[in-house]
């Protein structure tokens, strides 16, 4: 970040922050998610690329997938080679995920529509499962799609694999159940748990996934996948400096509590970054150095990598020193006070606490 940019004017911070409000309110007024999700906020802001670059970026990804649609449809003895089958990929050489307009008909477009609508909003479609605001869209951006957002496209092909988180081979059913589990705090949730193993939530959300990934090399760490491995932070963390990074560029958005914003209708336009609406101590979101990557590459809304590696790691550390539900692997009785963990780690959690 240049130093014009931490020397900017006071006059020009409070226009810029009076401009984030503004659109949060009507984010907030227009159905919050479904603004956010389309891209409005960065657009309304000025923040996004061009209409003219937008929708060339767009037609290039159109004619990228037509093309393979159309190789697929030949492929043979009598047609396209498998040889000269080609990767869809986008202007950045980002694998390209398949359109909307690509979901099939039938029973297997019908599940697929199923999994996407949980994967946007569980809230409404998983309900029983969830225990709090957060939804899958939150952490992986774009419903899935964007590249160093931890892309689902990307996750498809990997699994099964061995994770040293549980110590063994993870199928995808593994990783979902996981992510109601930690990230979306299930067990505060009306039934107290993920779905049960082979529940049709599961079978929906794979069959979105795999289709994201259509066209996709399998077994193949991809360009984008997951979010990027920051170095190791120049300073040590200091609670003072994160908080006033964190209030200039995020709470805006998230609230100076991090408590999130929703709408009218009580949905969240932006989900809540601790407390007991946020990610429990178990997420992989607790991991500084995973919510400083994902910072850094995606935060503020429509201003990737506009904030320093160190300012992306100090606002990942002051998120995760915050109180928020305990990791349920170190739930031993639900009585007991868990003491605070103290200043978090580049590789650690910060505070973890139940939040109640």
């Amino acid at each position: 970040m240049t130093q014009d940019h931490h020397e900017e004017e006071p006059h020009g911070k409070t226009v810029r922050r009076w401009l984030y409000a503004g659109l949060g309110a009507v984010v907030l007024l227009a159905g919050g998610t479904a603004v956010v999700r389309t891209g409005a906020v960065p657009r309304a802001l000025g923040l996004a690329q061009a209409p003219g670059a937008t929708q060339e970026a767009d037609a290039r990804k159109t004619r990228v997938r037509e093309t393979f649609e159309e190789d697929i449809a030949r492929l043979g003895p009598d047609g396209v080679e498998l040889a000269s089958l080609s990767i869809p990929t986008d202007a950045k050489g980002y694998f390209a995920p398949p359109l909307e307009s690509e979901m099939p008909d039938g029973e297997d477009g019908a599940s697929i529509r199923r999994g996407r609508d949980i994967f946007l909003n569980p809230g409404a479609n998983a309900t029983d499962y969830v225990g709090n605001a957060l939804a899958c869209a939150n952490c992986h951006l774009n419903a899935g799609r964007l590249a160093n957002a931890a892309p689902m496209w990307a996750a498809s092909g990997v699994y099964p694999k061995y994770r040293s988180k549980n110590d063994q081979i993870n199928t995808m059913e593994d990783r979902i159940t996981g992510c109601f589990t930690y990230s979306m705090n299930a067990q505060d949730g009306p039934t107290g748990g993920p779905p049960p193993q082979g529940d049709p939530i599961y079978k929906d959300v794979e069959s979105y996934i795999h289709w994201l990934a259509t066209g996709a090399p399998n077994r193949v760490d991809l360009p984008g996948a997951g979010y990027p491995a920051l170095d190791e932070p120049a300073m040590a963390y200091d609670e003072t400096r994160a908080k006033a990074t964190f209030d200039e560029n995020c709470s805006v958005c998230h609230g100076s509590d991090g408590q999130g914003r929703q709408d009218q209708n009580g949905r969240y336009a932006f989900p809540p970054l601790w407390g007991p609406h946020s990610y429990n101590g178990g997420a992989g979101m607790s991991r500084v150095s995973t919510a400083a990557g994902f910072i850094y590459a995606n935060m503020p809304i429509g201003k990737p990598y506009s904030l320093t590696e160190q300012e992306a790691w100090d606002v990942a550390g002051y998120i995760n020193a915050q109180d928020r539900p305990i990791d349920p692997r170190k739930v031993t009785d639900a009585d007991a006070p868990v003491a605070p963990a103290g200043p978090p780690s580049a590789s650690g959690t910060g505070t973890v606490v139940p939040a109640n």
